[in-house]
């Protein structure tokens, strides 16, 4: 058994210049993406770039899955546009908190479980449509863009895949924004700048209190938006912690992550920012370059406002093809190609699923409902093949002259029908009937009624029905049921 000394190394510095490296280009990652978030909730730059260094930095004390990056995010973005729009930024942090709030009670509550109802399929579909939504949000960076910006972007990309295999010593994206950003000063090129994308902070972020009312029409205007921003940002990090499970072959806290994210976001509206979730992207990024402990996370936030506060001069001058190309790169290191392979190797269900989630995502550029109608289908489908695993077989009439009918597979509310069709009292006709259900399994309600419609149906056509075979769990269920009030 490892010491609590060992764990803790493990869990923060398993190697720190990697760490701090890794957490660099998770840095660089975020700045664009989090300053076009702002723009899409209608905040200032300032405000999804505190939030992200709040978050970040809490989360890595906080949250239950070491090496995730969490930030302002463009889901959380899309939710809170409509509030802020209606009633101004004051509201907007105020449902932060109370989403914080409802995202500690989530994890309290150990409710992260609910994420074993995410099947593969879903999870590969959500990954595969943020690897799209990234790439897509750097096509206005390409439309209508100059010569030596689509020249600088080639560039870019060539360092982050060839230098690799050179040395790793120095992850490529770090080594791709000094070269770029060198190249675009001592040519003069006219590129445009991160300066350019909006106005950066210039101090460091303050705590305040909420300034809205504390009263019940508060809570009526904020009540719905921060549930919203609470479901969101729970379910865009839980699918990112699940993604970095599977990318380091580590385990994770899904409910200490909820309460995490919860803290964070509390800490991240009163210090004036957005409320945020993980980021996959970024995490995604960090992750490639070495990421694996707590430290990555810090240092994430850490060196975002070192470079958007004591660094701001030359940040904003980094131009924003170098941010695009990695971005790019993000973006195609993402998305999981063998999916494409398997596409017509799996069940058809399985696939059509995965094409939904992707589907409904970039048409509507909400990860929430991808997620939510993958699951859905999910459901469906899966109700749908095991309601087709029940089966009703008619054998031959005894020397008694009963007939004997032996049920088989899981009878619950999407199978009674078929138990119910399956007993013709006309092909009976008042015989009697031998009912073997030891191969089957009753589950709700709706399969005990069926089975008691089945008899009483059977009983009214003249029949003396015989049930045997009943496992325990379903002579319980049907016992108590039958023991209940009308």
């Amino acid at each position: 058994m490892s010491s609590p000394h060992s764990r803790l190394r493990a869990e923060w510095f398993p190697s720190i210049p990697r760490e701090l490296m890794a957490g660099a280009v998770a840095t660089f990652a975020l700045i664009p993406e989090v300053i076009a978030f702002s723009f899409v909730a209608g905040v200032d730059p300032a405000v999804g770039l505190f939030a992200s260094f709040v978050i970040s930095i809490v989360i890595a004390f906080t949250g239950g899955r070491p090496a995730m990056v969490s930030a302002a995010a463009g889901s959380v973005a899309l939710v809170a546009a409509p509030l802020v729009h209606a009633h101004g930024l004051p509201y907007l942090l105020a449902a932060g908190v109370l989403a914080g709030a409802m995202q500690i009670l989530f994890g309290l509550l150990r409710l992260g479980v609910l994420m074993r109802f995410v099947s593969t399929s879903v999870r590969t579909g959500f990954v595969n449509a943020l690897a799209i939504l990234i790439f897509a949000a750097q096509m206005p960076h390409f439309i209508g863009a100059n010569t030596a910006t689509w020249a600088m972007v080639a560039l870019g990309l060539a360092i982050i895949y060839l230098l690799p295999r050179i040395t790793t010593a120095v992850p490529s994206p770090l080594v791709c924004i000094v070269v770029v950003t060198l190249a675009g000063h001592w040519l003069d090129l006219p590129l445009k700048t991160v300066a350019d994308l909006g106005h950066l902070p210039d101090a460091l972020p303050t705590f305040a209190w909420l300034s809205v009312p504390m009263s019940l029409e508060t809570l009526r205007i904020i009540a719905l938006p921060a549930f919203a921003i609470a479901m969101v940002g729970l379910l865009e990090s839980m699918m990112t912690a699940s993604v970095v499970d599977d990318l380091t072959d580590t385990p994770s806290s899904k409910n200490r992550e909820c309460s995490g994210l919860g803290v964070a976001n509390v800490a991240a509206s009163f210090f004036g920012g957005i409320a945020g979730c993980g980021m996959i992207g970024q995490t995604v990024s960090n992750v490639r370059y070495g990421g694996r402990g707590r430290l990555s996370t810090l240092f994430a936030g850490v060196f975002l406002l070192i470079l958007m506060v004591l660094l701001k001069p030359w940040v904003s001058q980094v131009p924003v093809a170098a941010l695009v190309a990695i971005m790019v790169m993000v973006s195609a290191s993402t998305f999981d190609w063998g999916s494409l392979r398997t596409l017509v190797r799996h069940p058809r269900m399985s696939s059509a699923v995965m094409l939904a989630t992707v589907a409904v995502t970039v048409a509507t550029d909400n990860l929430a409902a991808g997620v939510a109608t993958g699951v859905m289908l999910s459901g469906v489908f899966f109700t749908f093949k095991v309601a087709r695993l029940l089966h009703v077989h008619a054998e031959a009439v005894d020397e008694s002259g009963t007939r004997v009918y032996r049920v088989s597979g899981q009878v619950f509310f999407a199978s009674a029908d078929m138990l119910v069709d399956a007993f013709d009292v006309r092909e009976i006709d008042g015989a009697p009937v031998h009912i073997d259900v030891s191969q089957a399994h009753f589950w709700d309600v709706t399969a005990v009624a069926a089975l008691n419609k089945v008899v009483e149906r059977l009983r009214k056509h003249g029949s003396v029905v015989e049930v045997t075979g009943l496992n325990q769990a379903s002579r319980d269920l049907i016992l108590r049921l039958d023991a209940a009030p009308e």
